[in-house]
Formats: C-alpha cells, structure tokens, sequence
C-alpha cells in the first residue's frame, strides 16, 4: 500500500471510482470509532476483491495525518494505478490518500434537532455494493444539490423502491412502539460507523420501511461519524418529540 503517492490520471478511483473511503473524526488528538473504521474498510476491500491492506501500516498513516486535536481526517484507499479499459488485472499496490480538514460544528443541531424534507431523488439498488462506502458518490453530489436548493437541514431519501435508507449523509433510527428501528442497508445505503455502534448499544429492529412508519413514528434521529446523534425535530409537516433522542445522545456524545 503507498501511502500519499501522486496521484495520476491512470489512478483507479480517479477514472471509475473504484475504491474506498472513511472520514475520521478526530478529538482530542485521538481517532474517534477507529476499529469500526478499520474493520468497515478491510470488509470493503474483501467484497471489492482489492489489494489487501496492512492495517498497522494504515492505522499508523492516520495518526500521523493528524495536525489538530479537534478535526476531520477523511481517508481514501483507491485500487491503486492501472492501465486503460475497467479491467484491474495486475494490480497488486493499492494507493492510500489522507487529508485533514476543519470540524464542523454541530452542537447546534444536536441540541435543538433539525427540520428534515423529502429527497425527489432516488437511490439505485445494487446488493454488491450495498452498504459499502466506495469512492462513486454520484447519487450523494446530486442529493446534496436537491439539497442545496431548499430550506431543509437534510433530506431523507428513498431507494427505488420506496424504501426509507438514510439522509443525504447520514444514518437513520426512529422510535416506535417503545422499540427502535433502523433500515435494513442489503439493497442500498451506506453502512455509517456510527450506526455500526448504535446497533450494539440500542439493539434496534432492522427492516425495510415506508414513509407511513415514519410519520407514525414518536422520534427520529440522524447520526454518522461526525455530528454523531442529531435528532430530528420536523420531517415535512410531521413534528416529533426529542426526548427519545437525548437518552441515545446520553450514551454517545462526548
């Protein structure tokens, strides 16, 4: 694995965005959810058939990218360099790419909640590729375009199919029936590391959901590595209580 080689128009992730990537965040000088982050990265690779990585050799490159005790580190693990046509044979180094940037503040958000819309875009089912977060992002740039062009915090989007998956660029739980739920990531959406948490700490149920659970729904919160756990106060015309949520956000924030 090169660490932070040029990058080249014959790159992998450039031409097909055939690779990986996780964004790291970073407090107190400390990686925050690494082992989730490392092992969400070596899952990846296998189901990518990639160049294995040496995580003592990644975990290393991390921490050494780290310039501020409070920032974000985004880390992204291309195929390596090939030659012209989709094929990868004879590929045996992949490229490893670390850049840091400034933390965002959230607090805000995650103590008053944010009022979240309805996304007119779609995601796409693809089972292989499910869950993974891969450096084709397409459908991400178009969201937070629709985004752009509204009074909303976020939007929530729907697969192909109608099914509730996520936020433009986070997870999604709601809480109904004195259970929480969280959507089943098998046909689209990214698997968060945060989430990854979240499942072992909350135990939520995992399904496939429409709209109607969520307007039904007594709280709804949002969370990726980043802001973490951010409730949701509005979701279109339907307005949710924030109690559920500070219990969750008890347990995670820090």
């Amino acid at each position: 694995m090169q660490i932070n080689p040029e990058l080249t128009t014959s790159d992998r992730s450039f031409n097909y965005g055939d690779g990986l990537f996780s964004t790291v965040r970073v407090s107190r000088g400390q990686l925050q959810l690494w082992p989730l982050h490392l092992n969400r990265l070596q899952q990846g690779v296998e189901r990518l058939n990639m160049p294995a990585i040496d995580e003592q050799q990644l975990t290393a490159a991390a921490k050494q990218a780290i310039t501020a005790p409070e920032q974000v580190l985004k880390l992204l693990l291309s195929r390596g360099a090939g030659g012209r046509g989709y094929g990868a044979g004879g590929i045996v180094e992949s490229h490893l790419h670390l850049s840091v940037a400034a933390m965002p503040d959230y607090q805000p958000w995650q103590q008053q909640g944010i009022r979240v819309g309805i996304a007119q875009l779609k995601l796409g089912c693809q089972p292989r590729l499910a869950g993974l977060k891969h450096n084709n992002r397409l459908e991400q740039v178009l969201l937070k375009a629709e985004l752009a062009a509204t009074d909303w915090d976020d939007l929530l989007v729907l697969d192909a199919m109608d099914r509730v998956t996520e936020a433009t660029a986070a997870n999604l739980f709601f809480y109904a029936g004195g259970v929480w739920h969280t959507p089943q990531l098998d046909q689209a959406g990214v698997a968060g590391v945060m989430r990854e948490r979240l499942l072992s700490q909350l135990q939520p149920q995992q399904g496939y959901y429409s709209l109607s659970h969520l307007v039904q729904a007594d709280a709804i919160f949002l969370c990726n590595a980043l802001m973490q756990v951010v409730p949701v106060r509005q979701l279109a015309d339907k307005v949710y209580d924030l109690g559920p949520v500070r219990a969750v956000q008890n347990g995670v924030l820090d």
